[in-house]
């Protein structure tokens, strides 16, 4: 990680943590800073979820156009993939995930809160995909996992106008999860997070990993990844203590110990 990203750990609660003043933009070392504590939240045993945060004034207000504006067709060919990877490390941690939006998600930054779960946004935050306004597109999966979550119909009109979302709208139509003040965003997601620091990692892995390739898939095939998915728990002794549980003492008593 660079000194632009951290991650920060507390009672199983892994915070990746944006903090290039003033805008957090999301040049070239925040990018590999971004991936690099992603794969280290996935990895590390102490962290059972993860919270993305840009602190308490602004999330991340896209790229560096300073950095990008030089670039050649050949060099964005390269960094374009290597900037979706970044993002797409998010994306792929294995535990339950939670962007905490203050200020602006724009751009990169709103692509970046798309990779986590769920997004919890100030109520003063604004959101957006204002790329086309500088005559290019989304370049880290914003015009992918913003039609999936809010439908074609309603990315289109964000991604094509490049307007801003307010925290309402985001909420309305299914962008934002929960809107609080912005001066409750981290706690409210760290809350939401910290449910998971005893939870049955393999069957929250399992169940993220099935929702997400279901996705990409037919039903039938998704329906295939759901039993290999439940049929494979069976072999954990989470599994084990989790039912063992139920039996003795009813739902939600259950201690994992991770295996």
């Amino acid at each position: 990680m660079s000194d632009l990203v951290s991650l920060d750990v507390a009672a199983g609660v892994g915070t990746i943590r944006l903090d290039r003043p003033k805008m957090n933009v999301l040049d070239i070392a925040m990018q590999e800073g971004i991936r690099a504590a992603a794969h280290e939240a996935g990895e590390r045993d102490d962290v059972r979820a993860v919270v993305v945060y840009g602190g308490d004034r602004v999330f991340a207000a896209g790229a560096d156009i300073k950095e990008m504006a030089p670039m050649s067709h050949i060099d964005m060919l390269r960094r374009s993939a290597l900037l979706q990877s970044a993002m797409s490390a998010v994306a792929e941690i294995p535990k339950p995930t939670v962007s905490a939006v203050t200020g602006y998600a724009l751009g990169g930054g709103c692509e970046l809160a798309l990779c986590t779960d769920i997004r919890v946004v100030a109520d003063d935050a604004k959101l957006g995909q204002p790329e086309v306004l500088l005559g290019i597109i989304p370049g880290a999966g914003g015009t992918q996992r913003l039609s999936r979550l809010v439908g074609p119909s309603r990315a289109k009109d964000i991604i094509l106008t490049g307007r801003f979302v307010d925290a309402a709208e985001a909420l309305r139509i299914g962008l934002a999860d929960k809107v609080v003040p912005a001066a409750e965003v981290y706690s409210s997601a760290v809350q939401w997070a910290g449910q998971f620091a005893n939870g049955p990692i393999h069957a929250l892995a399992a169940a993220k990993q099935a929702v997400d390739r279901g996705l990409e898939v037919d039903l039938v095939a998704g329906l295939e990844i759901e039993r290999l998915h439940f049929a494979g728990l069976f072999a954990t002794a989470d599994r084990d203590a989790g039912m063992e549980s139920f039996l003795a003492n009813g739902p939600g008593k259950a201690v994992f110990g991770g295996g």
